[in-house]
């Protein structure tokens, strides 16, 4: 008998245990308005308007994604209900990009992440949220935001200081990925009434023009001497060497200045002399007394993220949560754990944790729990997990992943559908409990789901179209009970790849 019929018989318009990886499962995403989740998930989310740390370690289809997803729902649904003091979120779960960066950075290309640092992870946060901060200002973005004309107006009449701030922080971190980057700059700068009118250019054009004036007067003067002409003459050269010598200051000022920040800022993709422009056509003397993300300053990128989120409480946004995922899946990461560990390391430091009005969600696979546990005293007093809310492992139990099936089997089903729970799949033997107690042991969803999925799969296989049985048998549940349950034992041993 085919699966499909089976499903057909039962009135389930799609099979409810196929999709492995949460932010691609249909099934899941109708449910989370029911937020089903982790017995443990109120302890990760905490409170969306003073948003704390949260620390996790799961197995490979323990819920990690789905738990990032249900957050992030749960935020957004915060937002619609208090516009007036909103949560910011960034999305940290998309590592590729800056982490291929930070190879090409280095001599040779060398793919060692040995020597990522915390302020490569402080720039990426504050490149993403300043990226979708200038998307929505300047348009070409989907973050609903009520008001918005009303909310872009607050933010042209902010303080010059929160603009330059703003305008700082375009310049160092804006990461366009649809349209040119100096045009978004030319854009924000007309916003924030914002830019330098003697820049390296203009000073340029400056003395070119000049000596170009300075040179015909000098003619002129040869050609027949006149008070004119050479005044002219005399007044443009000087003009032309004031130009000259604040053009090479500027130039040598400014490229210094580039060269520094080129060095620092690692995982920022630019052409060249964006960042030389967009330094220029910043005042020097605010621009010098601005945080600046040096490693020599200690606090820099700190205060940086303070003055973004100046900023963002303009828009009505009063803190941020960082969601930090999947960070198993980059290509140069491949699954290695001590490869994760110099990925995730660098962020567990007590003092980024606990930044004011910012939390972090840190979802993280099995293995680095393991490498933890490893670590030194000195490393635990930097890192203070007892104050991160740290779980140590996702652990579902089988009336959870119970409940959590059934939810999903009744999202599945159509009007007319002939069952109500999950057991009405099984035959009459077959108590709730049987089914519980299989659950119990894989563990996890994703185990959970593959476990279903089998047992139906096997029963169809071994049932003909000419003699149909819609109701799976007792002995079918405990046969692959036991063949899935060495199964998660291997996977949890390191016997077999997941």
């Amino acid at each position: 008998m085919n699966i499909d019929t089976f499903f057909r018989y039962w009135g389930l318009e799609e099979n409810p245990f196929q999709a492995e990886e949460a932010r691609d499962d249909p099934v899941y995403h109708r449910i989370m308005i029911d937020e089903m989740s982790h017995p443990d998930f109120d302890k990760i989310y905490g409170s969306p308007v003073r948003p704390s740390t949260a620390v996790v370690f799961g197995e490979k289809g323990s819920g990690k994604t789905a738990i990032r997803l249900l957050i992030e729902r749960r935020l957004k649904q915060h937002n619609e209900k208090t516009p007036e003091h909103m949560n910011w979120i960034v999305n940290y779960d998309s590592l590729n990009p800056i982490l291929d960066r930070i190879v090409r950075s280095k001599a040779g290309g060398k793919e060692d992440l040995s020597d990522i640092r915390l302020e490569d992870h402080q720039d990426a946060i504050l490149s993403i949220a300043v990226t979708e901060l200038v998307d929505f200002l300047i348009g070409g973005d989907d973050r609903d935001l009520k008001n918005s004309k009303r909310v872009r107006k607050n933010v042209r009449k902010m303080s010059r200081q929160k603009r330059f701030d703003l305008a700082q922080l375009v310049a160092l971190y804006d990461q366009p990925t649809r349209t040119n980057a100096m045009t978004r700059w030319s854009k924000m700068k007309s916003f924030l009434r914002i830019g330098k009118i003697l820049n390296t250019n203009v000073l340029f054009y400056i003395s070119v023009i000049s000596l170009a004036i300075a040179l015909a007067a000098s003619v002129a003067v040869m050609l027949a001497p006149d008070a004119l002409s050479i005044g002219a003459s005399v007044l443009f050269g000087a003009i032309f060497l004031m130009a000259s010598v604040l053009f090479v200051s500027e130039t040598l000022r400014v490229g210094a200045l580039v060269k520094k920040l080129d060095k620092e800022i690692r995982v920022v993709d630019r052409q060249n002399n964006e960042l030389k422009q967009k330094i220029s056509d910043l005042a020097g003397k605010e621009l010098s007394t601005q945080p600046m993300p040096f490693s020599d300053e200690q606090d820099g990128r700190y205060e940086l993220t303070t003055r973004f989120m100046r900023v963002a409480n303009e828009l009505g946004y009063h803190c941020m949560t960082v969601l930090v995922d999947r960070v198993d899946e980059p290509v140069v990461v491949n699954g290695d754990a001590n490869r994760m560990k110099s990925v995730i390391w660098p962020m567990l430091h007590n003092k980024f944790l606990q930044q004011d009005s910012v939390g972090f969600k840190l979802l993280l696979p099995i293995e680095l729990s393991h490498i933890l546990r490893k670590e030194s005293a000195d490393f635990f007093l930097q890192a203070r997990l007892d104050k991160q809310n740290m779980i140590e492992r996702l652990e579902w139990t089988g009336a959870t992943l119970y409940d959590i099936a059934s939810r999903r089997v009744k999202a599945c089903a159509s009007k007319e559908a002939k069952l109500e729970r999950l057991t009405d799949l099984f035959e009459d033997d077959v108590a709730s409990q049987d089914v519980m107690d299989a659950l119990d042991q894989m563990s996890q969803p994703r185990d959970a789901f593959k476990f279903l999925y089998r047992v139906i799969q096997e029963h169809c296989s071994n049932t003909s179209d000419d003699a149909p049985v819609y109701k799976v048998p007792k002995l079918v549940l405990d046969q692959i009970r036991k063949q899935q349950s060495q199964r998660v034992q291997d996977l949890q041993r390191g016997l077999r790849p997941a």
